[in-house]
Order: structure tokens, then sequence, then C-alpha cells
């Protein structure tokens, strides 16, 4: 077995070892840094941090914790309480909103990572103080009971007319199917798109 040097030599194996240790450790930060770059992922402290949100054409300014929702922002701070909180975990559909012009999830979204974002609820979707037509079909079509999941519907229905003026009953059925409607309206709430695609092409009653 190979003995360490003296205690008062220049070079030990237990100095190699440390200075071996600290290379490889400083090689590896480099490398993260190198692959990272400037444009790398932001990490935020705990606590409260600023964000500006343009929220139905509105820019709001609020201070949120890291770990708040968007979903929380939007009803707890912006009193925007269209959005309903039902299974907080992506499940039921009802905290729907577009962000960037597509639907999400809002209880399963950081109100940090829509820092900067165009959002949208239903509360912002009438024109000039009008409900939208999606909205009064909502109500002729009876498309609604305890209308809990009505606001998650009527977002995920308006994005299938944004993308298929004149969609099939398979379409809308397919656009809806990650929104939950524990009444069982489900028939009604495609009549009501229906009704409003049929009223778009200037056909409706």
């Amino acid at each position: 077995m190979t003995k360490d040097p003296s205690p008062g030599s220049a070079f030990s194996r237990r100095s190699f070892l440390k200075g071996a240790s600290a290379a490889a450790v400083g090689g590896a930060a480099l490398t993260a840094r190198d692959v990272a770059g400037q444009d790398g992922p932001t990490t935020l402290s705990p606590g409260a941090h600023a964000l500006v949100l343009s929220v139905n054409g509105t820019k709001r300014e609020l201070q949120v914790e890291t770990r708040t929702t968007l979903l929380d922002a939007l009803r707890d701070r912006l009193d925007l309480t269209g959005a309903k909180k039902g299974c907080d975990r992506g499940a039921c559909g009802g905290c729907t909103v577009f962000v960037d012009g597509l639907p999400v999830n809002s209880c399963l979204m950081l109100a940090v990572d829509a820092d900067g974002s165009e959002i949208t609820t239903v509360e912002g979707i009438g024109k000039d103080g009008k409900d939208h037509p999606l909205v009064e079909n909502f109500a002729h079509c009876d498309a609604m009971q305890c209308g809990f999941c009505t606001p998650g519907m009527v977002m995920s229905s308006l994005r299938c007319l944004q993308q298929d003026a004149t969609p099939s009953r398979e379409t809308i059925q397919r656009a809806i199917s990650g929104n939950i409607c524990r009444c069982g309206t489900y028939g009604r709430i495609c009549e009501a798109v229906e009704r409003t695609a049929a009223q778009q092409k200037g056909g409706g009653k």
C-alpha cells in the first residue's frame, strides 16, 4: 500500500483529492451556466413578487406569493370570480380562462408564470356592456342548472367556435370534454353552441 508523503511535504494524497473535488465542482457549475445561458429559467425566492397581468384588456398590477395560482389571483386579488374553483387539480374545467388566446386550467398555472400575458375571463368576453351571444344562448337553451360549471363551459365552447365556425356535434363534445357538468346538461350545452354558430352565419332565430 502506498503511504501519504510526510505531513510537511508540498503534496499529499489528501491535498490531491481536495483539489480534484474542487475542480470537478467548479467544472460542473461552469457547464450548468454555459447550458443555461442568459435565457435560462428564472428562479424566484419565496415571498411576494410584483407582476402585471393584462386582464380583459386592462393592465392590473399586483403582488402575489410564488405559490399563488392564477385562479386564486383572479378570484382573491382581482375580484374576478367567474372562473370557479371546483377540483383545484385541473380535472373539472370550471376554472378555464384564456391565456394569450389559449384555454388553460387556471388552477394549475402559477400567477407569476402569467406575468405579462393577456388573460381573458368569462367576465370579459362580452362587448359594449352586453353579454356574449354564447352566454345568451346558454340561458335560452337552459344549458345550466346549478351554474357552477357554466363559466368554464362557456370559455371552452367559445374556443370551439373560434376554431370552427360550424362545429359538428362531435366537435363540440370533444371541445368540452375537459369540462364536467355534474347536473348533466351536456345536450343543452351543445344546443347552445349550435345555436350560436347558426346565428353567426346569419341563420339563427
